[in-house]
């Protein structure tokens, strides 16, 4: 019986914490395949790729029956990011969205269970109100003795209504810098980045400074790679890839089918 006893210290966050920077700065790009529960975490933990572990906060609260957007309560997100660093041997970045109203409480209590990383995002608020909440995080880290590896996501693409698009990668630029200059280690702009709003984005923030997202359009993590981007995640998109094919599966087994036969067994703890 797994009784999740290993928690992990403070110093094997901290540890974790500048492993986690170093694959952000490292001229390879960070690929992070988005995980959701303990035994989602292990499957990729076990790929000889994986170098770190990120959770998706939408698809957390999918797996616990909430809408994407902190309608999870805390408790229940914090307690799933740690079932998950229970289970794995890598740095774990969680996503914490907009830190829950409080986004250094929120930090100091994520390392409490075990990340040493994080994406928040600025959920567009005003630059002053943005740039206090990246620093509250940053904070928390300091007070921790945690060199805590932000990812502050700006939402200056997704959120931007009918903005002209140039505005909006100008915007995600001065957010950027603005954040960076608090404290974090990379700048997370999700929504589909063409080669040249990439190419804008490098070269208006840093090399190895910005996080994307690998949706469809996307282009691919070499590609991103060699544009001087740091990290790409995908977001919901691997548990929807594994709810659609539970959904096939349902489908076929409703009908005359039955376990294909190439089936791995990955469910055992």
């Amino acid at each position: 019986m797994n009784t999740h006893a290993h928690h992990r210290s403070l110093t094997r966050v901290a540890v974790d914490a500048q492993a986690l920077a170093e694959l952000y700065a490292a001229p390879e790009i960070l690929r992070v395949v988005n995980v959701w529960d303990p035994v989602s975490a292990r499957v990729i933990a076990e790929l000889p790729g994986t170098r770190a572990i990120a959770t998706a906060g939408h698809a957390i609260a999918a797996s616990h029956g909430y809408g994407d957007g902190e309608q999870i309560p805390l408790e229940l997100m914090l307690a799933a990011i740690e079932r998950i660093t229970e289970v794995v041997d890598l740095p774990v970045t969680a996503d914490l969205d907009g830190g829950y109203g409080d986004a250094g409480e929120t930090v100091r209590r994520a390392i409490g269970v075990g990340a040493s990383g994080a994406n928040i995002e600025d959920q567009l608020l005003p630059l002053d109100a943005s740039v206090a909440r990246m620093r509250a995080a940053v904070r928390a880290g300091r007070d921790e003795h945690v060199a805590f590896v932000l990812n502050a996501r700006t939402d200056a693409l997704v959120r931007a209504g009918d903005r002209p698009r140039a505005d909006s990668i100008a915007d995600a630029i001065k957010r950027g810098r603005a954040y960076l200059a608090e404290g974090a280690s990379c700048v997370f702009v999700p929504g589909v980045l063409t080669r040249t709003e990439t190419e804008d984005l490098v070269a208006g923030i840093g090399e190895r400074a910005i996080s994307v997202i690998g949706l469809p359009g996307a282009l691919s993590a070499a590609e991103y790679e060699a544009l001087g981007v740091a990290r790409i995640s995908y977001g919901p998109a691997p548990q929807n890839v594994a709810l659609t094919a539970l959904k096939r599966l349902g489908e076929s087994l409703l009908d005359a089918g039955v376990i294909p036969a190439d089936t791995e067994q990955l469910n055992n703890f």
